[in-house]
């Protein structure tokens, strides 16, 4: 099997043919040519092996699982500093990348960085040697094409207008001194360069799910288009949105074309409902429902830290699921949850039972147990590690042996088929078209998959009223409803959270009070998974020793030695639990964009700043 990863590592050739142009992080930087371009340029296999570099634009393991850190539904040890005023600014946004963990947009090329454009367009504008076959030739470049599409796409989301570049630059273009051009131009490109990319690229199946295949070319249109067609629609400010329609009808129908002709499908295994958590923690990739996956490779060192992040109280951010987000996970029978008497107050051991399977392969809770050495045992949410009760399990392992460090071997999708199930239906829901029919094959689906039982054919009629107020209070069409809450539960913790966000213009949701589970009492032994041991207790005064060793005392004060404390319950003695009240963070119109980094202002004045920065 073609391992991409492998070839990577291996591959002196790939080290020299990157070494042409990669290095470059600036747009004026011209390439060293350490290896021969007539031997890359004329040969199948030297295109072959430059393409590869490419692949450096994708996001890793980490990239994905860690991606949403900074989400509405996640509390974390810390306030982004994103969100807390001026504690990012133009003048130290360069600086960010010391801390891996603050980072959103996905992929090593998260900043105002130009080396890998560069790279790719420097192979498109070198790929014309008459030796190789045209149609290989033109296959290649529908590769870099597809990279060209990514690299740009992340440039989008993150700062809006950018200057498009086509070419690589020599040190006098005017180019490098050139403004920024409208996203209008930029999107068409994008799209004008996935266009080439589902035409020529011969690779229709890969079974590594490693290679940029036609299927996947045509998975990242959808995404592409569904994104620009919801934001024109809703940055009303921008006077786009007579364009979004013409966006939201091309993501419906490129996502259709998958649904019809790709071969793909939700993975399920009969009998089980656990097919769902099966997708995120294969050694290989599922072949029936992941398209494109950050491959590991234990022999070669290629692991991940998904465990390690989820488990450790010193590692990461210590990522806990609020309460509000929890609270939008429906019952088995279709219905909402909040519609429940008494949901407000009913403790975690209770609220998490009769729900949507996805949610026991989501967070600790109930049953769930973990292998230990060689024996399995009880694993309800730690508090040395979670803040709010609801702790993360989608992509770790359910063995404690891979909790140390980066040592997953679990890959990690990329593009799956059901975020095309979930573009095709908000299109057209968005778009007000979208049928029974439709439903039943798309948000139905997968909420058939989850075990739900009610709701699989039809599409609702009536308002969820708890996820209206909370969440959209902007929307009254049921159906756009729903799809966004099937969108955020079937897709959390893979990196699509913050800007789905961006593109509905909900960035506020990024200020909700981080809340935890429902504590009765001070000093009350909650058991949370119900196995008869007692797992933590709240308190102002330490109960004297002995204390059962199971269980973790979380002191709930109003303050400790003198300092606020961070953790307390809404009521003071009973409860909601909150987490990190203490310090405020903010959302303004300016955060629906990163600024740009001053010193590239510096270097190129005619790169007018993002407003608000």
């Amino acid at each position: 099997m073609k391992q991409i990863i492998i070839m990577k590592r291996q591959s002196l050739w790939l080290v020299l043919i990157a070494s042409l142009v990669i290095g470059c992080s600036k747009l004026e930087q011209l390439p060293e040519a350490t290896a021969s371009a007539d031997a890359v340029f004329g040969s199948d296999k030297g295109l072959e092996l430059y393409a590869n570099s490419f692949y450096q634009l994708l996001p890793s393991a980490n990239n994905v699982h860690t991606a949403d850190n900074m989400s509405d539904y996640g509390a974390r040890r810390d306030a982004p500093p994103f969100l807390r005023g001026n504690a990012y600014s133009p003048s130290i946004s360069d600086n960010t990348s010391a801390s891996a963990y603050n980072l959103v947009a996905l992929g090593p090329d998260w900043d105002w960085d130009w080396g890998q454009l560069r790279n790719v367009n420097y192979f498109l504008q070198k790929n014309t040697d008459p030796r190789v076959p045209e149609d290989v030739r033109r296959h290649y470049n529908g590769v870099a094409r597809f990279f060209r599409a990514f690299f740009y796409f992340e440039k989008v989301k993150r700062y809006g207008d950018v200057p498009w570049i086509g070419k690589p630059l020599d040190v006098d273009a005017p180019e490098l001194v050139a403004g920024r051009d409208s996203r209008t131009k930029v999107i068409d490109s994008i799209i004008a360069d996935l266009d080439y990319a589902t035409v020529n690229i011969k690779t229709v199946t890969d079974a590594s799910r490693s290679l940029i295949t036609k299927w996947v070319a045509y998975a990242f249109k959808a995404r592409v288009c569904l994104f620009e067609g919801t934001f024109r629609k809703y940055h009303t400010n921008l006077n786009l949105a007579g364009s979004s329609a013409a966006l939201l009808t091309l993501a419906a129908t490129t996502a259709k074309k998958i649904m019809d002709e790709s071969g793909f499908k939700l993975y399920e295994v009969a009998g089980t409902s656990l097919s769902y958590r099966r997708v995120f923690t294969n050694p290989a990739p599922v072949p029936e429902e992941v398209m494109l996956a950050a491959l590991q490779d234990p022999a070669l060192g290629i692991l991940h830290a998904a465990n390690w992040y989820m488990t450790s109280a010193t590692t990461g951010v210590r990522f806990s699921f609020i309460r509000s987000f929890i609270n939008t996970y429906l019952k088995i029978d279709g219905t909402p949850f909040t519609n429940t008497a008494g949901y407000e107050t009913m403790e975690f051991k209770d609220e998490v039972k009769n729900r949507d399977k996805r949610l026991e392969q989501t967070i600790r809770m109930g049953p769930y147990k973990r292998l230990s050495g060689t024996t399995l045992v009880a694993a309800p949410p730690v508090f040395s590690y979670t803040f709010t009760g609801y702790m993360p399990i989608k992509w770790s392992l359910d063995d404690t042996y891979y909790d140390t460090r980066d040592l997953n071997n679990n890959a990690v999708s990329i593009f799956r088929y059901a975020e095309v199930l979930l573009n095709y239906a908000e299109a057209q829901a968005e778009l007000g078209v979208l049928t029974d029919a439709d439903w039943a094959k798309t948000i139905g689906a997968l909420r058939k998959r989850a075990g739900i039982t009610g709701g699989l054919t039809t599409k609702p009629a009536t308002i969820d009223p708890y996820l209206q107020s909370k969440y959209f209070p902007g929307i009254s069409d049921p159906v756009i409803l729903e799809v966004r809450r099937e969108r955020a539960i079937e897709l959390t913790l893979e990196g699509f959270r913050f800007y789905d966000l961006i593109r509905w213009k909900r960035g506020d949701l990024m200020t909700m009070i981080w809340n935890g589970i429902y504590v009765p009492a001070l000093d009350a032994q909650l058991d949370l998974n119900e196995d008869g041991i007692p797992d933590v207790v709240f308190y102002k005064v330490l109960p004297p020793a002995p204390r059962p060793a199971s269980i973790t005392y979380i002191n709930v004060s109003a303050t400790i030695n003198g300092v606020p404390n961070s953790q307390r319950l809404a009521n003071d003695t009973y409860g909601e639990v909150t987490w990190l009240t203490t310090i405020t963070r903010t959302w303004a119109e300016r955060n629906y964009y990163y600024p740009i980094p001053e010193s590239d202002r510096t270097a190129n004045p005619n790169l007018v700043q993002n407003p608000g920065w």
